[in-house]
């Protein structure tokens, strides 16, 4: 299909979701039923965006302008259809969990959750397809916006208190430092589209880009750089399909694409490279990648410690970005799919728990590998994709970020992100040996050395959550020996013809 109106189809299928499923709180089957087909209907229009820019169709469209020289446009670019084809794919796993964990754990205001979710789908490839800084922008904000009663859906003091840090450092990043950067920007360039080469190069000295760099990596609070992290952690009171929304399909995916986006198409990895801008948000990458991950080491609430681990990778992503060559950006934009597949099933998982033992704990997981096999299993494919094990995808993503630091003279980042890899097992991996290994209750003169575990029955989580946990941990294998078609994909990412990057 080579009709533009194909983006504007894939934009409005999400928000008509939302609406049809608004008038249908009485009908909960045929609610839960039009939130997947939504879908899977939203799926196969960002396939058909896919399929044309494959053919090499160039599809824009522009809604309207709002003063010259600023409109709001959607373009179709490869990095944007990366972060479309993630989001609206996983919508569909998510959806079919939802029903599982909503139902399961006896959740109010269901419908509520699958109108603001729907719609922040809407959010996310808005932000995929937008064509400039001010219609990525706009709907960056939605997505602030409607996530915002996914985060306070519990209505406990606890939820409302974490939805205020998520609203408020969100919101609060924003307006300082990302509304002051695109200003910025518009008074240098007299432009904010995105541009392949970028649009500032001669407009702006090695320092103040250094600084403008510095307010858009802030301002952008979803890529939850330290230290503008917090709320990441405090959002983890919201639902478990909430929880993934953030980590996998969306939010924090929005962040780093978003960041990612701007340093190709804004500032240009060749004027990064040649003015060392981006120097200092190497160091402050790879900082936040070790400190979160020994965070996560000491929190034994399960969600606490996957959230860390999300603030950890998606760390990996700024870093490719700051390396400022192509290895680098291919290696954060695999990351935003191989992280996405694996923290989804990680956070599937913990929900799936929460559902048939309402345990939320590490400490409280001891035996229930045996009683709950399916889970624990495709908790750990997950758990090694994210340490970066072969053959699981998330082993490419370390080994191009390798390759990129070694490529712009940085060793001591090959050291960084093997230190990461070490963090990561010891704060995954012994939840997978507490399920499997450790007996149910844990008493006192137990010996694991002589005595037999008592047999357990199996009680996973109903199957509305457990196969799509099981599916997206199948992704993580398929991932890796998919690889060859992804690069060829990324290649097309527009780095090129800007002195200062290696190919």
């Amino acid at each position: 299909m080579t009709d533009p109106n194909i983006i504007l189809i894939a934009l409005l299928m999400p928000a008509l979701t939302a609406l049809i499923v608004s008038r249908l709180d009485a009908l909960p089957d045929m609610r839960d039923g039009v939130s997947i087909l939504g879908a899977l209907a939203t799926f196969g229009a960002v396939l058909l965006t896919l399929q044309a820019f494959l053919e090499g169709t160039p599809l824009s469209i522009t809604l309207f302008e709002v003063m010259p020289g600023l409109t709001l446009n959607f373009t179709l670019e490869p990095l944007g259809m990366v972060f479309a084809t993630v989001a609206s794919g996983l919508w569909i796993i998510t959806a079919i969990y939802s029903v599982g964990y909503m139902r399961g754990a006896g959740e109010k205001n269901q419908t509520r959750f699958y109108i603001c979710f729907a719609l922040a789908i809407t959010g996310a490839l808005g932000i995929a397809f937008a064509g400039n800084l001010f219609t990525l922008f706009i709907f960056y904000e939605m997505l602030t916006v409607v996530t915002y009663p996914l985060v306070a859906h519990k209505q406990t003091p606890e939820a409302r208190a974490g939805a205020r840090t998520y609203i408020s450092i969100l919101l609060g990043t924003s307006i300082a430092f990302f509304l002051t950067a695109i200003i910025w920007t518009w008074s240098l360039t007299g432009t904010l589209e995105f541009t392949p080469g970028g649009i500032l190069s001669g407009h702006i000295s090695p320092v103040f880009t250094g600084v403008l760099l510095a307010l858009f990596a802030f301002g952008v609070g979803k890529a939850a750089l330290m230290p503008f992290h917090r709320w990441l952690p405090a959002a983890m009171v919201a639902p478990t399909p909430v929880s993934a929304l953030l980590h996998a399909v969306a939010v924090v995916k929005a962040g780093v694409f978003t960041l990612l986006k701007i340093g190709i198409y804004i500032f240009g990895i060749g004027l990064l490279s040649r003015t060392g801008a981006s120097e200092w948000l190497m160091w402050l990458a790879a900082a936040s990648i070790l400190i979160s991950s020994i965070i996560a080491l000491n929190q034994d609430n399960l969600k606490a410690r996957l959230a860390y681990s999300t603030i950890s990778q998606l760390a990996y992503v700024t870093l490719g970005l700051a390396l400022a060559n192509q290895m680098g950006v291919i290696g954060g934009a695999l990351q935003i799919m191989t992280h996405a597949l694996g923290k989804v099933t990680l956070f599937m998982a913990a929900g799936a728990i929460y559902v048939a033992t309402h345990k939320t704990h590490v400490s409280e997981l001891d035996g229930l590998g045996r009683q709950m096999p399916f889970t624990f299993a495709a908790f750990t494919i997950a758990a090694l994709s994210i340490i970066g094990l072969p053959p699981l995808g998330g082993a490419w993503t370390k080994w191009y970020l390798m390759l990129s630091s070694a490529e712009a003279g940085h060793q001591v980042l090959i050291v960084v992100l093997m230190i990461s890899s070490l963090l990561n097992v010891a704060y995954l991996l012994p939840i997978s040996a507490r399920g499997f290994f450790y007996p149910p209750s844990r008493q006192r003169g137990y010996d694991m050395s002589t005595e037999k575990l008592p047999p357990v029955k199996m009680a996973e989580a109903p199957w509305f959550c457990v196969v799509p946990l099981c599916i997206t941990a199948l992704g993580c294998i398929v991932l890796f020996f998919t690889i060859g078609d992804l690069y060829e994909f990324l290649l097309r990412i527009p780095l090129l013809p800007l002195e200062g990057v290696t190919p």
